[in-house]
């Protein structure tokens, strides 16, 4: 080498070093201007992702989500193999040799900036894309670049690979609110990522680079060329070989948007659980991951649910058919885009669809739905039917024709039914659900029958309507006032409003029970006689005379305590508050949970004038379920954390009937000579105040292994309680609810409930299993209609909802307490008697004296079924509240 050559080499080396230096020197000046805003790398270890609220039933049916980011966290053990193989073949097919940053991609990114003038690829490895997506924005600036390339080289010194790629998967934006490939899985396929395909993986791998560009859903055209080149990438790469490769890229395109499919529909419930969600965690409840578990039965709510929404529809149709929902401008017609775009903005209310009447023949609707479908509506599905609405009082005639109420362009209701009917019986009849059809009877001895062909099902439309009148359900556990069901309106995308917890209504008769149980706690009983006769007041604190009556305008005179109950006999009711005091009545209702400060301080309140929420109502009547005790309804059993830690338990008051009630012996009471009583109660004055509520000490529950919780408080004795089972079962036996007997149970109890108008009409009663409650009326305190009472609105709501809860269950009875005993009495007089007569249960220091059984002659008889002539035994007995 000449010499020339050699310092011509010397001075390039000399230059390419000085270069090399300054690069570096320039390195490490930007990295010493950078260093102290980057972010700690170490507080990827602890990364929390943003991951929705979710609220479960209590067997895990989900019920809500709530959050603006749909994520799945899943972890690197929990991915597929192939899965993984096909987003580093798309994305970083190098990501397990290279230190963070690929030199070669950036010099490829750097080659196609010069030659075209603007940024076409970044040049990103895995690495450097979970450094943006956790800490920098994806603005294109050289600056971000720069601290992705040093938080890359960070975060590869602090973490492994397994954990940078598992943040890759779990936080990378995919479209459609889906971040992470799990919740992607969930949004275009419906699935778990593990039961997904190849072809399905490598249209996944395709979303990153461009989630709106590759979106299969979107531009499936597109997606379908980046899956295909991701398939060849990992074919090169030897990740699958040509017979998966062959396979995989013949495959459809089968991505189709899944919103997240609830497993239960409860609405309400969800919203009370997020309120309480929030309350607990603030508004990290929205993104930490956070899984409540509510006390809800999802078989029980479905059935609320369902017993609710039918209730209201068959009330509604009693009254009347309102005609259609709008109608629409001729022109609309003949535009069906406009029409469908109009449907869809209608929503489906209890399962009612809206559709478009194009054509009205005099026996018979043609009706377009939202799907573009045309169908017909025979005169037999709900069209002979119709009689119009002229009032709550009042309907018009039957149609005669179809056309004298319907046009084209009305938008009306339909109800879809599916018709089951045996193939080839030539008779068209329906089979009933879970009916098995009849054996073949002309199979021989020892011959098998024919088979039966699987019945055919064909789809109906009937015509209905969206009920005006609102209601709600809500069902407690009496042992610790857990939420089984909770409905509170006829649906939730109609009103938001939740009534078993927002509705403070007038519950009427539906409150007597608990004056009753404070006369009988107080030294009255089950035969105690009372005047059923006209009264007059004058108070001032009432305004004006208040002249208080029976809805039927009829006064029975004497009357024994059973009887005017399951009677509901309001002078009865009234008589015996003023007889008790209503200091006292207040402070013996506060022990079941109600606010004295919501109660009427008046004798109105024997007749529920005080407005109260369905919850507090069926909180009360949870007492008489559960023996005697108080317990506070409650919806959140537990939380759950993101690692499916327990981060909550609820503890609520709940009944411990085998644990020993230290110091919850009440101090005895001095007999009371009932034959001393007179006809008018207002005789006699109270002579002691209620027993305060004590919270009992905590102690073992009778469930073996289940958590201690704190002990429920008596709300009343057992003795008490007893009595008041007995004659709340003869309000279904004998009295206003006796449209319950359908049930052929012997441990359901209940009252119904109806207020002045009526307005209100309500159901209340239970089961040892379940104390619900039933309400129905209109948001406006509207009429129900003169009609209408809590056992032709309300009662058959809370009936179909407890035959469904109830079925398959033994019947449960609570057991008799010590001090009870039966004994034949006058059913006139209430006095003790050594022949005919009935029987009835006292306390043992409550019995009556003897009386003459023979010193009168009875109107009736009780037991003998027989009824009074002013009262119908096939219709509920109507109550009313003033």
């Amino acid at each position: 080498m000449t010499e020339k050559a050699r310092n011509r080499l010397l001075s390039l080396f000399w230059l390419g070093l000085a270069g090399a230096a300054a690069a570096a020197m320039g390195f490490a000046s930007i990295y010493l201007y950078l260093k102290p805003g980057l972010p700690s790398v170490e507080s990827l270890r602890d990364i929390r992702l943003q991951t929705p609220l979710r609220v479960y039933s209590r067997d895990m049916k989900l019920i809500g989500e709530f959050g603006e980011k749909r994520r799945n966290p899943i972890t690197i053990e929990q991915t597929p193999e192939l899965f993984v193989k096909a987003v580093l073949a798309a994305e970083d097919a190098g990501f397990y040799s290279h230190n963070g940053v690929s030199i070669k991609g950036l010099m490829r990114a750097a080659s196609q900036l010069l030659q075209t003038g603007s940024i076409q690829s970044g040049g990103s490895t895995l690495t450097m894309q979970v450094a943006r997506n956790f800490f920098l924005s994806r603005e294109q600036r050289f600056v971000r670049k720069f601290n992705e390339i040093l938080l890359s080289l960070q975060i590869e010194q602090e973490l492994g690979k397994d954990q940078i790629l598992e943040l890759y998967i779990n936080k990378i934006f995919l479209g459609n609110r889906a971040y992470g490939f799990q919740a992607a899985a969930h949004v275009y396929y419906g699935r778990d990522i593990n039961d997904l395909n190849l072809a399905q993986w490598a249209m996944m791998a395709g979303l990153p680079k461009a989630p709106s560009t590759y979106n299969p859903i979107a531009n499936p055209t597109r997606a379908l060329v980046r899956r295909n080149w991701i398939l060849k990438r990992m074919l090169e790469l030897g990740y699958i070989d040509q017979d998966e490769y062959k396979n995989s890229i013949t495959a459809p395109v089968t991505a189709s948007y899944h919103g997240r499919d609830l497993d239960l529909n409860a609405p309400y419930i969800a919203e009370m659980a997020r309120k309480e969600a929030v309350e607990l965690f603030g508004d990290s409840a929205y993104t930490d991951g956070y899984q409540i578990i509510t006390t809800v039965d999802s078989k029980l709510q479905d059935a609320a649910r369902k017993a609710l929404q039918h209730g209201l529809e068959t009330y509604d149709a009693r009254h009347g058919y309102r005609g259609p929902e709008q109608r629409l401008d001729a022109e609309l017609l003949a535009d069906s885009d406009q029409l469908v775009d109009l449907l869809n903005e209608i929503p489906v209310l209890g399962g009612l669809e809206p559709a478009v009447v194009t054509a009205v023949e005099p026996r018979q609707l043609q009706v377009q739905l939202r799907d573009r479908r045309v169908v017909e509506i025979p005169w037999e599905n709900g069209l002979e039917s119709i009689r119009p609405y002229i009032s709550e009082d009042a309907r018009g005639a039957r149609l005669k024709s179809a056309e004298e109420m319907f046009a084209p362009g009305d938008v009306v209701r339909l109800r879809r039914v599916e018709v089951t009917a045996e193939e080839n019986t030539g008779t068209g009849e329906e089979l009933v659900e879970g009916e098995a059809p009849s054996p073949d009877p002309f199979a021989g001895p020892g011959e098998e029958a024919a088979p039966v062909e699987e019945p055919q099902v064909r789809e109906e439309w009937h015509l209905a309507q969206v009920p005006e009148a609102q209601g709600a359900l809500v069902s407690l556990a009496p042992e610790d006032g857990a939420i089984r069901a909770l409905v509170g309106g006829y649906d939730f995308r109609q009103s938001h409003f939740n009534r078993v917890t927002q509705a403070a209504r007038q519950p009427g008769s539906n409150f007597k029970p608990f004056i009753y149980a404070s006369a009988i706690e107080k030294g009255y009983t089950a035969a105690s006689v009372i005047n059923d006769a006209p009264i007059i007041f004058e108070e001032t604190n009432l305004q004006d005379v208040w002249r208080p009556e029976n809805d039927s305008g009829r006064f029975l005179g004497p009357i024994r305590l059973r009887e005017a109950l399951y009677r509901s006999r309001n002078l009865v009711s009234i008589r015996l508050l003023q007889a008790l005091g209503i200091d006292y009545a207040l402070g013996f209702v506060e022990r079941f949970g109600f606010e004295r400060s919501k109660l009427a301080r008046n004798l109105t309140i024997a007749l529920g004038s005080s407005a109260l929420t369905p919850l507090e109502v069926a909180r009360g009547y949870a007492a008489f379920a559960n023996g005697g005790y108080r317990v506070e309804p409650y919806l959140v059993d537990k939380v759950l954390d993101v690692n499916g830690e327990t981060v909550y338990q609820a503890l609520p008051l709940t009944v411990c009937h085998n644990c020993p009630e230290a110091g919850s012996e009440q101090q005895p009471r001095e007999p009371v000579d009932l034959a001393d009583l007179q006809m008018e109660a207002g005789a006699m004055e109270p002579s002691e105040e209620p027993v305060e509520l004590r919270t009992l000490p905590v102690g073992p529950l009778d469930q073996a292994g289940e958590q201690a919780r704190p002990r429920a408080p008596r709300a009343l004795s057992a003795q008490t309680t007893y009595i008041m089972d007995s004659i709340l079962k003869d309000v279904i036996k004998k009295g206003t609810g006796r449209k319950a007997l359908v049930m052929k149970r012997g441990d359901i109890a209940g009252k119904t409930g109806t207020t002045n108008g009526p307005r209100d009409a309500w159901f209340s009663g239970y089961s040892p299993y379940l104390a619900t409650s039933t309400w129905v009326g209109f948001d406006s305190n509207g009429e129900l209609g003169k009609r209408e009472y809590g056992g032709s609105a309300a009662l058959p709501i809370w009936i179909d909802f407890m035959s469904t809860a109830l079925e398959g269950l033994p019947e449960r009875h609570l057991p008799q307490p010590d001090d009870i005993v039966t004994v034949r009495i006058n059913p006139r007089t209430g006095l003790r008697t050594s022949r005919g007569g009935m029987f009835e249960i006292f306390r043992t220091d409550r019995v009556p004296g003897r009386g003459t059984y023979s010193s009168y002659q009875p109107v009736y008889s009780n037991d003998s079924g027989d009824t009074p002539p002013d009262e119908q035994p096939d219709e509920p007995l109507p109550e009313e509240l003033f």
